[in-house]
């Protein structure tokens, strides 16, 4: 039986810290990360590729301001712009992913589930944004635009500007996820849970109903890697290893680990909530309930043996 991996590509999948997001840059570092992920095609996985979505919609977002400013263009709420980010991603992603399997000479099916997600209305989170969207701004920029827009900003952990901030509810259920897992185990590569799904909830009709909010993509990975039984769980991010005590004289990379070890660095504060935090937690979350081994790595590692720092339930 073939291995059922998700691999959760990061935002610098498409679009790295210093660019500006063209289609031309995006077109390329989608296809670059296709050329490493198809090493997991090589190696016999059946695959689900997820992926994250901040600078794209944070981008749609900002035209949803501009046009309405100087057009009266109706603005967009988040929820569609995160669909529509879901569906030119996956667009990329999906072509470029293509391309790479011709050259290849590979050949599978590949496909874009628009994904919806099951959220709380009553999430805490809602009442404290926290989920970066967009590009980096300078603090003056970010002052700026909060006042004009009524948005909010936090610096990036990392020190690499400001960014807008939106609610990140916690990742109920994945709609349609048996559907995903069903074409996944027959052969198709398919790409699902962009940007964490689209954010949905039930009303007191029972009736599903949008909300403006941007859901995690580690956190959805892992919800839908743990309800199908995947067996292997990949983020793919832009480090080799994660680390601990990281930018401090006595930084150690982490090669292999357990569930509790795990759950000790995130309570000890060692990874920052804007970046590795949110993954640690995914890989935890999908460990405890019932996942094999789970992987944080760079792309580019992915056929070296025993890559990135690996979380198990036990050594």
């Amino acid at each position: 039986m073939k291995k059922l991996a998700v691999a959760a590509f990061g935002g610098n999948a498409l679009l790295r810290g210093d660019e500006i997001g063209t289609i031309e840059q995006q077109e390329k570092n989608a296809y670059d990360t296709c050329q490493k992920i198809i090493k997991l095609i090589e190696k016999d996985y059946n695959l689900i590729i997820t992926h994250g979505n901040g600078p794209q919609v944070g981008n749609i977002l900002l035209r949803n301001e501009a046009g309405y400013n100087q057009f009266k263009i109706p603005k967009m709420p988040l929820d569609i712009c995160v669909a529509d980010s879901q569906g030119g991603i996956g667009y990329m992603i999906e072509r470029m992913l293509r391309n790479v399997l011709t050259e290849r000479k590979i050949k599978k099916n590949v496909l874009t589930i628009i994904t919806e997600t099951l959220v709380d209305i009553n999430d805490p989170a809602f009442k404290n944004p926290t989920k970066p969207v967009g590009q980096y701004y300078l603090k003056e920029e970010a002052e700026l635009l909060a006042k004009a827009n009524n948005w909010v900003f936090k610096e990036d952990p990392r020190k690499r500007g400001w960014r807008r901030v939106v609610p990140s509810p916690k990742p109920i259920d994945v709609i349609n996820k048996k559907l995903i897992r069903d074409l996944a185990k027959k052969g198709n590569i398919v790409i699902a849970v962009g940007g964490g799904g689209v954010p949905i909830y039930l009303d007191e009709n029972n009736r599903f109903d949008a909300q403006e909010a941007v859901i995690d993509k580690d956190l959805a990975s892992s919800l839908l890697a743990s309800d199908i039984k995947a067996d292997e769980f990949f983020i793919i991010t832009d480090v080799p290893k994660v680390y601990i005590n990281y930018g401090k004289p006595d930084q150690k990379q982490l090669d292999k680990i357990t569930l509790d070890e795990a759950k000790k660095y995130l309570a000890e504060g060692h990874f920052a909530s804007g970046s590795m935090g949110p993954k640690v937690e995914a890989c935890v979350k999908y460990i405890e309930n019932g996942g094999k081994e789970t992987i944080i790595t760079e792309a580019s590692e992915l056929d070296k043996e025993n890559c990135g720092t690996r979380i198990v339930a036990s050594l």
